[in-house]
This record gives structure tokens, C-alpha cells and sequence, in this order.
């Protein structure tokens, strides 16, 4: 299946680390990636339909310190939907004057929601058509964006709807909370004073994030898998959805 990336901070950060190691895992996920940085209103999206790992726009964002509060990253092994540009996470669509980005790691089967707003998939995959369902739901439940605790017991309310056909590990944000739900696999952490070195899983590179930081930043990263050897992964429960805020889980 896919994999997921996802950061939340306090503060704008760099991920050039972590997409470092996640991009080593695209030898098995060769079917495109892409990965959606917010700066305040603005996005910058960048996806390929190639394999993260011999891709020029993979290598642009390993070499380019684009700084971001809320970032959401994703490399595919297609199950549904033919390998193309239109069928490669993230996902973005407009609700309430905001850009939303979804990305998901898993597979439905049976899942033919209705739709009958103004959001309609592009391609071919159960995972857009999920995302465009679940901006429907929103619409209809909210007349405007609510508050985060708001939004979160009504996605605490749609998920099993979905999740009910399948594996439905997601990332969703509207560049103001990270959303991450885990059916089968997904792990956090988060990284603040006091900072120390880190090295990755999937390659011999380490960062001594003392050296980076200030005492009152703080990140968190959640991932399909751990990227780091020796940071305090912790492990959601199946089922799980959690909202990350300014770079920690929120207790909601």
C-alpha cells in the first residue's frame, strides 16, 4: 500500500529530513508522489506520476528549504485508478475560502457514495472519491468553517462511514489542523525542547535539531512508519483519529 507523510508546527519548518528518508521508501511505491506545503492562504502542491526516487520534482523538494507550518506528503502503490497525474495524492479541493488537502494509504471496496454538491472527482481512485465525500459531508454540516473541535466530532462522525469499506488511513488539512485517522498502520512524534540529533531509518543521514531550533519550537510528524531509529514513536490505535495544532495532538 502507500505511504504517509504529514507535519504540524508552531512555527514554519523545513522538511527536507524527513522527505529524505520518506522518499527512500518509494523503491516499493514506485506509482507517484506528491506533497502539499501551506503558507498561510497560499499551497504549493508539487506531484509526479513517477517513482519519488527518480523523479526531478522529488529532487527539487529534497534540495529546496520550502518553510511550512502544515505539510502533507504521499507516495503511491496504486490499487485502484490507473498510475497517472490526475490519480496522484494529494488531493486538493476549496471549502469555505480554504484549500483542504487529503492524501490516503489504503483500499474500498464496494465504497459508491452519491454525490450531488459541488465537489466530483477528477480520477479514477476510491481515495479521491473519498476526499470528495467528505467535503460534501463538511458543506452540509457546517454552513461555515467551525471550529476545529467542531470539524473533528464531525469527521469523528463520517470516517466509519468510510472506513467501513476498507483501509482508510488519511491525512487531511485545511492549513490550520492536521487531521490523521489510522485503520491498520500510523505512528507520531513530537520534536521539541530539548532537541537532539536524529538519524534516519532508510539512510545514513542524521540532524542535530539543537542546532536548528529555538527552546519554543515544537513539530510533530506522523508517518505510516517510524523515520527516525532513536525518537519516541508513538503508535495510534486502529481506529484512531487524531488532530494535530500547532505541533501537538490535541486532546478533543
Amino acid at each position: 500500500m502507500c505511504q504517509l507523510l504529514g507535519m504540524n508546527g508552531n512555527t514554519p519548518t523545513d522538511i527536507m529530513f524527513s522527505f529524505t528518508g520518506f522518499a527512500t521508501r518509494a523503491e516499493e511505491h514506485r506509482d507517484g508522489f506528491g506533497i502539499a506545503f501551506f503558507e498561510g492562504a497560499g499551497l504549493r502542491l508539487f506531484v509526479d506520476a513517477q517513482s519519488a526516487r527518480h523523479s526531478p520534482v522529488a529532487e527539487l523538494v529534497q534540495n529546496y528549504p520550502i518553510r511550512s507550518d502544515h505539510v502533507i506528503a504521499h507516495i503511491r502503490k496504486a490499487t485502484q485508478g490507473r498510475v497517472a497525474l490526475e490519480n496522484t495524492h494529494p488531493f486538493v479541493r476549496e471549502l469555505w475560502g480554504r484549500y483542504w488537502v487529503f492524501a490516503h494509504n489504503g483500499n474500498l471496496t464496494g465504497y459508491a457514495p452519491r454525490l450531488h454538491a459541488s465537489f466530483h472527482p477528477v480520477g479514477d481512485t476510491d481515495s479521491e472519491l473519498a476526499f470528495c465525500w467528505l467535503m460534501q459531508e463538511l458543506a452540509k454540516a457546517h454552513a461555515s468553517l467551525p471550529p476545529v473541535a467542531e470539524l473533528t466530532a464531525t469527521l469523528r462522525e463520517l470516517v466509519p462511514q468510510i472506513a467501513a469499506h476498507g483501509t482508510f488511513n488519511f491525512m487531511l488539512s485545511q492549513g490550520e489542523a492536521l487531521w490523521a485517522h489510522c485503520s491498520t498502520k500510523l505512528t507520531y512524534l513530537v520534536r521539541q525542547h530539548p532537541f537532539r540529533e536524529a538519524r534516519l531509518q532508510d539512510g545514513d543521514i542524521s540532524v542535530d535539531f539543537s542546532r536548528l531550533t529555538t527552546p519554543s519550537d515544537r513539530v510533530a510528524v506522523i508517518v505510516t512508519e517510524p523515520l527516525t531509529r532513536d525518537e519516541p514513536w508513538v503508535d495510534f490505535a486502529p481506529g484512531e483519529l487524531k488532530v494535530f495544532v500547532a505541533g501537538e495532538p490535541l486532546a478533543v
